[in-house]
């Protein structure tokens, strides 16, 4: 009779983490390029004059907040990208927990408190007033949230946060073209159920935009989370550290799971 020697079983690589597998990220930065691109230049100025909001009358302290809130956001924005970016969270573990701590602290939080001033100043309407300050106060909270989810070391309810994060920061983007085609389609009832008011009708657009967007955003980044996996998909692995290295309390690296019992 003979015996048999239970050899270890070598693990499978991951398989590595390529730019062509996430095709949607050059459209992404392309977006974001475009909309700052666009967006921030004219307040890079410090020229009221140049501000596409124009501040209320008598309050002086409106516009330096608005640029410090366009500032923050762009970094938000910006950092954002390589937050989402697989294969930059995969190859540079470090740079994701950097730029993970720079969204959170000179992007989102004062981006999000700044919203709040900002957006009960808005001309936009009481729906759009409303409408901002829903949005900041949520974006705040999910970020927290994201961000507790890390230091308590739960990654991967950290990325689903984070993700929500990341959806309400790009959904001044996606309110903007919501606004534009909202325009065209009510632009037949100006005469009608707008009485001719072409105000009335611009607040209404702002209104379907700053409400819809967000909401759009995080149904699509939930269902992106939650959507069945692929057949021979590979599922999230912990990464192989040595027995001295060190650990920041705050990765912001969704597949940093910890050993059970490590």
């Amino acid at each position: 009779m003979t015996s048999t020697t239970n050899l270890p079983r070598t693990p499978t690589p991951r398989r590595e983490e390529t730019w062509w597998r996430r095709p949607w990220m050059a459209p992404l930065a392309l977006v974001v390029v475009a909309f700052l691109g666009f967006s921030v230049p004219p307040y890079l100025t410090f020229d009221p004059s140049q501000s596409r909001l124009a501040p209320p009358p008598g309050n002086g302290l409106y516009y330096p907040l608005l640029v410090a809130h366009v500032l923050f956001g762009t970094i938000a924005m910006t950092t954002a990208c390589f937050q989402i970016w697989p294969a930059f969270r995969a190859r540079h573990r470090r740079g994701h927990r950097i730029t993970g701590r720079i969204y959170v602290f000179a992007g989102a939080l004062p981006a999000g408190v700044l919203g709040l001033y900002i957006g009960w100043y808005t001309a936009g309407g009481p729906s759009v007033r409303v409408a901002n300050l829903v949005g900041s106060a949520l974006w705040l909270s999910v970020t927290i949230t994201g961000l507790r989810m890390a230091q308590q070391r739960r990654y991967r309810d950290h990325r689903k946060w984070m993700s929500r994060s990341f959806a309400l920061a790009m959904s001044i983007v996606l309110s903007r073209v919501i606004n534009v085609v909202a325009t065209i389609v009510l632009m037949p009832q100006l005469d009608t159920t707008f009485q001719g008011s072409k105000e009335l009708m611009t607040y209404s657009s702002a209104s379907i935009g700053v409400w819809l967007s967000p909401f759009a955003l995080w149904v699509l980044a939930d269902w992106l989370l939650e959507r069945p996996r692929r057949p021979g998909a590979q599922p999230l692995r912990p990464p192989v550290r040595s027995p001295g290295s060190a650990r920041s309390n705050f990765s912001t690296s969704v597949t940093d799971v910890p050993r059970r019992g490590a």
